[in-house]
């Protein structure tokens, strides 16, 4: 069986794009991997603290956040890209 490469994330801020660890629990903690600071509370989706703007790609939640998501928005502490995705941090 073929591995599938692991999504790329990219940042519109920032140079150089992710990989994203098919072992990390979300996006949140690759960019903590990677020491970018994002603003974060809960880690768990009830805040809404991590909020960042989906430019491109798709992501899936590990649960259903409580906070609100608008269009467009996406909460890094509880997703997982399953494409490349570009994000913009808020």
């Amino acid at each position: 069986m073929e591995e599938r490469p692991q999504p790329t994330v990219t940042i519109e801020e920032h140079d150089e794009p992710l990989q994203f660890a098919a072992q990390s629990p979300s996006l949140l903690c690759t960019l903590e991997q990677n020491n970018i600071d994002v603003p974060y509370q809960c880690r768990e989706g009830y805040c809404g603290a991590c909020r960042a703007k989906l430019v491109q790609g798709k992501t899936v939640y590990n649960q259903e956040p409580l906070a609100f998501v608008r269009d467009g928005e996406i909460l890094l502490c509880c997703s997982k890209p399953i494409t490349d995705i570009v994000i913009k941090l808020t």
